[in-house]
């Protein structure tokens, strides 16, 4: 807990069995209140392990993908009555260490919503990330930044924390179940007028860290652009979409 605010660390699984013991040691736990995963029908030992840990754990017994995984996350901390909700892969890729960082930003008022940016500080090449993914990365936030006006540093992180007024007021339920959730999360957040800050993070790069192939980064890609021109068009009142659509089906909290 900060400044009163209950802090749960979600974390979204899919055959994480040989990082997920490492992933955990580095979490605060003397800040975090709840951590959750969500096992998204792993084919290994994933659940096993989370429960050894005394993790809240839920099963999902089909494939639900990585934004219906995470759909089930983000319903669940607000259920277990979470005020900032961080979410961590545990694929170890990044490093749970700056969950407190990001946890603060949120509990003092500071940000609704904080990103853990690869790019800041010029550290992801260094990591280990692809030079064909470091070009993309930067070539889609360039196009996002002019399209949307904003000035993130990147929008492709899978770590990030909220405030959870931002999960009860965004139409998460009509995003992607695919990769492009994250960002169109991440465009609900400020298209909804949510304060989105940026701190610095190593990221990994290594064999047991989930990455997506390059058919996949390529359908990513044009989710993105296809999600930042409907940004654009929603917010200039061309059309309404419904991703964009304050009435949009929500998480439930209760």
């Amino acid at each position: 807990m900060l400044n009163g605010k209950r802090i749960t660390v979600v974390m979204p699984a899919y055959n994480a069995e040989k990082t997920l013991r490492k992933t955990h040691s580095e979490i605060p736990h003397d800040i975090v209140d709840n951590i959750i995963l969500t096992d998204d029908a792993s084919q290994d030992r994933t659940a096993e392990i989370a429960r050894e840990l005394n993790i809240k754990t839920f099963v999902h017994l089909k494939n639900k993908g990585y934004g219906g995984n995470q759909k089930t996350c983000y319903q669940e901390a607000l259920r277990a009555g979470s005020d900032i909700v961080i979410m961590l892969h545990p694929d170890y890729q990044y490093t749970p260490k700056l969950i407190t960082s990001m946890a603060s930003m949120i509990a003092y008022g500071v940000f609704d919503a904080v990103i853990a940016s690869r790019i800041l500080g010029n550290k992801a090449l260094e990591g280990g990330m692809p030079i064909y993914k470091y070009i993309s990365n930067r070539l889609l936030t360039a196009i996002e930044n002019f399209i949307i006006q904003q000035k993130l540093s990147e929008y492709h992180t899978g770590y990030r924390a909220f405030n959870t007024k931002v999960l009860k007021n965004i139409p998460l339920i009509e995003n992607s179940d695919d990769f492009v959730f994250d960002n169109e999360m991440l465009l609900q957040t400020m298209y909804f007028g949510f304060r989105v800050g940026e701190v610095s993070c190593p990221a990994k790069y290594f064999e047991e860290a989930s990455s997506i192939s390059f058919r996949r980064s390529v359908i990513y890609g044009i989710g993105v652009l296809s999600t930042a021109m409907k940004y654009f068009f929603s917010k200039c009142g061309y059309k309404q979409y419904s991703i964009f659509n304050p009435d949009g089906k929500k998480l439930n909290p209760l």
